[in-house]
C-alpha cells in the first residue's frame, strides 16, 4: 500500500514530536525518522545511498568552518575576565540611576553578545555576577531574572552569531550581509530591555533603588572612567577585529572567526587568566558543543532530504499558500509556525526544518531573502524564554541563587517576551531597520 505525501508529511511530524517528548536527542531523532520513512516512501533500501551524499554536501560547506572557531573565541572570552570587569564597571556608573544595574545587565549583555555568538555564558556569568547583587540592593525579582535571561539571549542574533552563519549556509546568504542586517534589530531590542528597565524603575522606585551614596563613595570619577576604559576597550577592539573585516570584505566568515578567536585569546594573556588548565577546558567544551552542532547537521539534513523528496515541501507550500490569508497573513502564519515550536525545539532544529518550507513560499510571495531570514532569526530569540524548554531558564535555574524560585523566572520573562513580539512588529513595519546596513557592506 502506497501512502500518500500527506500522511507522510503529518506522519513525520508527529513522529518528530513524540521523539522529542520523550526526550531522545533531537539529532538522533530527525536522523532516525529521515531512515523509517525513506524506507516507507519511494526509495525503499535505496535511502541508504542518499544518506551519505546529503551528509558529505553538509561536511564540504566550507562556511561550517566558522562555527567552531567563534564557539573557541566564545570559551576564551568567559574565562578572560572581561565580563566582570565591565559589569563592576558599569554599575559604579549609573548605579545612581533607578534601575540603574539592570540596564548595567543589559549593556553588557550587549557588548558580550558582540564578541561572541554562544548564550549559555551570558546568562551563566550575569546571573553568578548580577544576580544575587541586584536581589543584594532590592530589585524585584522577576524583572530581575527577566532582564538577565532576555540580554543573554542576545548573544544569538548580534553578530558574530553561529546562528547567523549556520542560517547563511542554509539560506545561501553572504555571511557578511546576515551579520549586517542583524545588527540593528539587536540593538533595538536591547533598546526595548532598557527603556523597560528604566520606565519601570522611574515608576515605581522599589523595582530598582539606586545603589546608596555611601558605596558610591568608594570610587571616584576618575577611577570609574578608567574602569569602564580598560573593560570597554579590548571587546571593542575585538569587535572591530572580527565585523570590521568581515564586513569590509577584508576576511571571509571562517578567517574572522579565527581572527575573532586570537584576539579573545590575547585578552586571556592581558588579563592574566590563562593556565593550561583553561585552554584545555576551552578546547574540550568547543569540541563538545561543536559536535552536537554538527550532529543536528547531519540528522536535519537526512530528514528534510527525506521531508522533501517525499513531496512534503509540497504539501506544506500548497497547505500554506491555500488558506488564502494574503502575503501578510501568510508570513504572520509561518511568524506563528516559528514562535510556536520554539517551545519545544531549538533554534538549530527549527531552521533545519524551516527554511525547505518556508524559503520558497517568501519568494513566491515575494519577501526579500535576507528581510525574512533575519525576522526568523529575531523571532527565534523567543524559543530561549519560552516555556516549557527555554534554554535560558534552565541556565539561570542551574545557578540556583537563594530565594529566587521557577516561577519568578518563568513569570519574570514573559514581559521581554512581549518585548521581542514588539521588536518584531517594528521591523515588519520598517524592512529598511534590516536591509539598510547591508546595503553599506561588501558582498
Amino acid at each position: 500500500m502506497t501512502i500518500s505525501s500527506e500522511w507522510l508529511s503529518v506522519l513525520m511530524f508527529i513522529g518528530l514530536l513524540i521523539g522529542l517528548f520523550l526526550g531522545h536527542p533531537l539529532a538522533f531523532v530527525l536522523g532516525g525518522l529521515g531512515i523509517i520513512f525513506g524506507l516507507i516512501g519511494s526509495w525503499g533500501p535505496d535511502i541508504y545511498a542518499l544518506f551519505p551524499n546529503r551528509i558529505y554536501g553538509t561536511m564540504d560547506n566550507y562556511v561550517l568552518l566558522a562555527v567552531p572557531l567563534f564557539i573557541f573565541m566564545a570559551q576564551f572570552l568567559d574565562q578572560s575576565g572581561v565580563t566582570e570587569a565591565l559589569f563592576e564597571a558599569l554599575r559604579y556608573m549609573l548605579g545612581p540611576l533607578r534601575g540603574g544595574i539592570g540596564i548595567s545587565v543589559i549593556l553588557v549583555c550587549t557588548v558580550f553578545a558582540a564578541c561572541t555568538g554562544v548564550i549559555g555564558a551570558s546568562v551563566v556569568a550575569m546571573g553568578l555576577l548580577a544576580l544575587p547583587m541586584m536581589l543584594k540592593y532590592g530589585y524585584d525579582k522577576q524583572m530581575t531574572c527577566g532582564a538577565i535571561c532576555a540580554g543573554g539571549t542576545l548573544g544569538i542574533l548580534i553578530p558574530p552569531s553561529i546562528m547567523l552563519v549556520v542560517m547563511a549556509s542554509e539560506a545561501s546568504l553572504s555571511v557578511g550581509q546576515l551579520f549586517a542586517g542583524a545588527v540593528i534589530p539587536g540593538l533595538i531590542l536591547a533598546a526595548l530591555y532598557t527603556g523597560y528597565i528604566a520606565i519601570r524603575c522611574y515608576a515605581n522606585p522599589q523595582m530598582g533603588p539606586p545603589i546608596s551614596p555611601e558605596e558610591l563613595a568608594k570610587v571616584t570619577k576618575k577611577q570609574i572612567f578608567m574602569m569602564v576604559l580598560k573593560s570597554l576597550v579590548p571587546p571593542v577592539i575585538l569587535i572591530l577585529g572580527v565585523l570590521g573585516t568581515l564586513f569590509a570584505g577584508i576576511a571571509t566568515p571562517t578567517e574572522a572567526a579565527g581572527g575573532g578567536a586570537f584576539l579573545a585569546f590575547i585578552l586571556v594573556l592581558a588579563y592574566g587568566k590563562f593556565s593550561w588548565e583553561n585552554l584545555y577546558q576551552a578546547v574540550i567544551k568547543t569540541g563538545r558543543t561543536s559536535t552536537m552542532v554538527l550532529m543536528i547537521l547531519v540528522g536535519a539534513t537526512c530528514f528534510t532530504g527525506v521531508f522533501l523528496g517525499n513531496g512534503g515541501g509540497d504539501v506544506v507550500t500548497n497547505f500554506v499558500l491555500g488558506m488564502g490569508l494574503g502575503r501578510w497573513g501568510t508570513f504572520a502564519i509561518m511568524m506563528i509556525i516559528v514562535f510556536a515550536l520554539g517551545m519545544f525545539i531549538d533554534w538549530l532544529g527549527i531552521v533545519l526544518i524551516c527554511f525547505p518550507l518556508f524559503l520558497p513560499i517568501a519568494a513566491k510571495l515575494g519577501f526579500d531573502k535576507l528581510w525574512f531570514v533575519v525576522m526568523i532569526s529575531i523571532n527565534l530569540q523567543t524559543s530561549f524564554l519560552t516555556p516549557p524548554f527555554g534554554y535560558a531558564l534552565f541556565y539561570l535555574r542551574g545557578i540556583a541563587v537563594k530565594g529566587v524560585e521557577t516561577i519568578d523566572i518563568y513569570k519574570g520573562i514573559i514581559p521581554y517576551v512581549i518585548l521581542m513580539v514588539i521588536g518584531i512588529a517594528v521591523c515588519t513595519i520598517f524592512p529598511q531597520t534590516i536591509t539598510w546596513l547591508p546595503t553599506l557592506v561588501v558582498k
